[in-house]
């Protein structure tokens, strides 16, 4: 929650605005008393610096402040009975409601600043015609100057956060690039290395020797480059207080299937094919697009049933997620669609966590009712011992 302190803090250029505010409406105060032969008038200058002091909270508050400009205005008006003019302060609060305010507001500002700016000058209700018109356009043009300002402030930021995101997907293929050379190299080295030391362990062991030392220093290079890329990646992290835990997989699928559980979603959980070890990425992969699809059954699917199925097949592991929740062909209307996550897992983090391993992903509801998300990812053939399984759980 805010505190008092941080609802009332300016910076040093709201205080240049208010003091240059000042400066200039009090010099035409000043000019009114000398050349208009008035006499001054001690409360109407302190409402002159008072309307100016507001403009410290215009970047926190635009529309109160331009209210109490304008009603310090019109009772200095009402005092003093200045001649027809429009002063900088009620320039600059309606300026600053032009750029940071939606335009029903802007325009509400607008229709009240002209008659409360002009309220009392020459000693007149609304002040004489020719001064109304005069800040009414005076008004017309700060507006349409805070929206070009507003305008330009947004094509600034857009075009901020584009070349950000350039530059972001540069430093990404730049990392990728190294990250292939260092692979493509070392790897390849080490592979020759222990070729070259198997076809000598019998005849030429030092030869050999030699090959795997070789090897053993490739590798570490390689490891040692490979560490510096990923100390680029995650500089500006704070530091692990804990070791990271390991990497979920698809053994771990039942964990999550009983979390949707609990959490209130019947879920039932099908394998079919001979079970077989996954390589890490891919486990992963399994896991992470079965943990987002059941979080965004739940969300949108409310107390509907949902099925997960994983099968393992010779050339490649498939998983399927889906749920009997609204869809086209229920009489309920198209499905709501399933936006991305904010934890970056939604559909298109699965999306690009598929593509990694030259898998493929389809996400669309079903005519049936309900939506559906099925992943195919390629396993090389004969990784790791298999064991028959087909199961319901």
């Amino acid at each position: 929650m805010d505190t008092l302190g941080d609802r009332l803090t300016w910076t040093r250029n709201d205080g240049l605005v208010a003091v240059g505010a000042v400066a200039v409406d009090l010099t035409g105060f000043a000019f009114e008393v000398q050349f208009g032969g008035a006499p001054l008038q001690v409360t109407a200058a302190f409402l002159v610096v008072a309307a100016a002091m507001a403009l410290l909270a215009r970047r926190r508050h635009p529309v109160a402040t331009l209210a109490a400009v304008l009603l310090l205005t019109a009772a200095t008006n009402l005092t003093f009975h200045l001649s027809p003019h429009f002063g900088l302060t009620p320039a600059v609060a309606l300026f600053s409601v032009a750029v940071a305010c939606r335009p029903a507001v802007v325009l509400g500002g607008a229709l009240l600043t002209a008659p409360l700016v002009t309220l009392g000058q020459g000693g007149l209700p609304f002040g004489p015609p020719i001064g109304l018109i005069a800040n009414a356009g005076a008004t017309v043009l700060v507006v349409a100057t805070g929206l070009l300002v507003k305008r330009w402030q947004r094509e600034t930021e857009a075009n901020r956060v584009l070349l950000a995101d350039r530059a972001v997907a540069e430093e990404r293929r730049r990392i990728a690039r190294e990250l292939h050379d260092i692979v493509a190299h070392h790897i390849t080295t080490m592979q020759l290395m222990a070729g070259g030391a198997r076809a000598n362990l019998d005849h030429d062991p030092r030869a050999a020797r030699e090959a795997l030392v070789t090897l053993e220093g490739s590798g570490r290079m390689a490891l040692g480059e490979m560490r510096q890329l990923l100390d680029v990646l995650r500089a500006g992290e704070e530091p692990e207080t804990a070791p990271p835990a390991p990497q979920p997989g698809a053994a771990d699928l039942e964990r999550i299937v009983t979390e949707s559980r609990l959490g209130g979603m019947e879920t039932e959980f099908t394998v079919c094919g001979p079970v077989r070890p996954l390589p890490p990425t891919v486990g992963l992969t399994v896991f992470r697009v079965v943990q987002e699809a059941l979080t965004n059954a739940r969300k949108h699917a409310g107390d509907a049933r949902a099925h997960v199925r994983l099968t393992y097949r010779p050339d490649e592991v498939a998983v399927e997620v889906h749920d009997e929740g609204p869809g086209s062909g229920s009489g309920g209307g198209p499905a709501p669609a399933r936006p991305a996550g904010p934890g970056g897992y939604g559909l298109i983090g699965m999306r690009e966590r598929v593509a990694l391993q030259g898998g493929t992903l389809e996400a669309a509801p079903l005519d049936e009712g309900g939506f559906r998300v099925a992943a195919r990812l390629p396993v090389a053939a004969g990784a790791g011992a298999a064991r028959g399984e087909e199961s319901i759980r």
